[in-house]
């Protein structure tokens, strides 16, 4: 009895004690549920399916393999760089990459930050390496729209990829979606003197090419949008014959070659008639009603102000102000906004002589000879214009002027009217790929620089490219006089817009 009730205290204590560390260890694992989800020490820690899953940053992007466009053309041996000389072509192996996808689509996971940073450096169009299941080999894919969660507007976006192109270098490729319209079925807008499709040419395979930019992806071009970020504006190409082909290349674009007898002839709105005993008139202008989207053309070779001396004498001179910029720009550039101009091939005496031109400086005959150069003519007329266009840019913002580098020739062994020839058919036989710093085209890069105005920069990426001319199958040519000037339309003149399309 006695030792019962001695070893009672005993007991009670160590109860107690047990009492206390249970009531310690509840509180202790009620704070640690309590705290569960707001530790991400303790969430890391512990192994979960949830950890599997991706970030609300982390989107997965379909890969298309693109298999339409095939980089190289299987009768070349070789390909070819255009360096920072001009004519300059350095040889360079060729190498094919042959590889394809162990599925159709890839998810490729691209982190915010990560995406956002590269976002101003790369191409819209990413390049990802992808490791082929059971294979050491690394795959190229193409991964297309990546969408990127942000603040960043679609349209800013696609200006800071603009502002960082530089669509200048890159390669041509084929693409098994070109051309963009029909060379038979253009006929509304493109002249049958340029129509290759409906001459005696068999081969189109030129009409294959695409312009590849080096380090971004040139926007495609579609008419609908064309016009729907030109509604309720005018876009104007002044300058000579290339211009002209330029002008016809762009309404074939937007209609893809169908017939449009919706489309308005507003020339009369320009002052675009035949004149009086004329077989043409100075230009074109043509109004899509649906987006009020007005495009025209107007004939200004020299870009500067030509002035009948005798307006009463059929055969009179003219003067060639060139210190004037032509009357049509100064009539109506405040209805113009967006303006292509563009000069170069009739800066010759021959042009001069046959158009029985004069050059006039400050209203009267030139007499300084070293303006009287043609090359120095050419240079004072371009900069005297530009200089104008750009004090006029202030008074009208809305205006967006571009100044187009020379469309280079590609005669070989003469000229034009001594047996020169461009017999060439295998595209990219010169060369494929434009890798140069500076423009071919330095005169050009000369006149905007310090101004407002923006280099429309084609001339490198036309130079490889010297089997897309009309060549000897020209309808209207004489005999042994083939055109190494002017370009098969669907052609060349069709990348220059979608560049033009790419910055506007």
């Amino acid at each position: 009895m006695r030792l019962r009730m001695k070893g009672t205290p005993y007991k009670m204590r160590w109860r107690a004690k047990e009492l206390s560390l249970a009531l310690i260890i509840l509180v202790c694992t009620t704070i640690f549920i309590l705290t569960w989800d707001r530790s991400p020490t303790l969430t890391s820690t512990l192994p979960s399916k949830n950890q599997l899953q991706l970030s609300p940053d982390i989107k997965t992007v379909p890969v298309d393999p693109k298999t339409h466009v095939k980089e190289d053309i299987s009768t070349l041996t070789r390909s070819e760089t255009v360096n920072n000389k001009e004519g300059q072509h350095v040889d360079k192996t060729r190498s094919t990459n042959t590889a394809k996808s162990s599925s159709d689509f890839e998810e490729v996971t691209i982190q915010k930050k990560e995406a956002a940073a590269k976002h101003k450096h790369s191409p819209k169009r990413e390049e990802t390496n992808v490791i082929e299941s059971g294979s050491d080999s690394k795959l190229i894919a193409e991964t297309n729209n990546v969408i990127l969660r942000g603040n960043t507007s679609e349209q800013e976006e696609k200006s800071m990829e603009h502002q960082a192109c530089d669509y200048r270098k890159g390669k041509w490729v084929i693409d098994d979606r070109r051309p963009l319209y029909s060379g038979h079925g253009c006929k509304q807008w493109l002249a049958p003197m340029w129509a290759c499709r409906m001459m005696q040419r068999q081969d189109f395979a030129f009409e294959k090419l695409r312009w590849q930019p080096k380090d971004c992806e040139m926007e495609e071009f579609e008419g609908s949008k064309f016009l729907k970020r030109m509604k309720d504006k005018t876009l104007a190409f002044v300058g000579d014959s290339l211009g002209r082909q330029q002008f016809q290349s762009l309404m074939c674009m937007i209609t893809a070659g169908k017939n449009s007898p919706d489309v308005l002839d507003v020339g009369k709105d320009y002052g675009l008639v035949i004149p009086p005993g004329g077989k043409r008139p100075n230009g074109w202008a043509y109004r899509f009603p649906s987006t009020n989207t007005t495009v025209l053309y107007y004939w200004s070779s020299t870009l500067c102000d030509l002035e009948p001396l005798n307006i009463l004498n059929p055969q009179t001179e003219y003067a060639m102000h060139l210190d004037r910029p032509p009357a049509f720009l100064r009539d109506f550039l405040d209805r113009i906004d967006v303006l292509v101009l563009n000069s170069g091939h009739h800066w010759n005496r021959g042009k001069l002589k046959a158009n029985k031109w004069i050059m006039y400086v400050g209203g009267e005959p030139n007499t300084n000879r070293r303006i009287a150069d043609m090359g120095s003519a050419k240079n004072f007329t371009i900069h005297s214009t530009l200089k104008w266009l750009n004090s006029q840019l202030p008074k009208n913002p809305h205006l967006k002027a571009f100044y187009r580098s020379i469309s280079p020739r590609h005669f070989v062994n003469g000229d034009w009217n001594s047996g020169g020839s461009c017999n060439n058919t295998i595209p990219m036989s010169i060369g494929k790929e434009v890798l140069q710093e500076e423009s071919t085209d330095q005169s050009a890069a000369n006149a905007v620089r310090g101004t407002r105005i923006a280099l429309l920069d084609i001339t490198a990426l036309s130079q490889v490219r010297d089997e897309g001319h009309i060549s000897r199958f020209s309808l209207t040519a004489s005999p042994g006089v083939q055109d190494c000037l002017h370009w098969c339309l669907p052609g060349v003149p069709d990348t220059w817009n979608e560049i033009l399309f790419a910055l506007i």
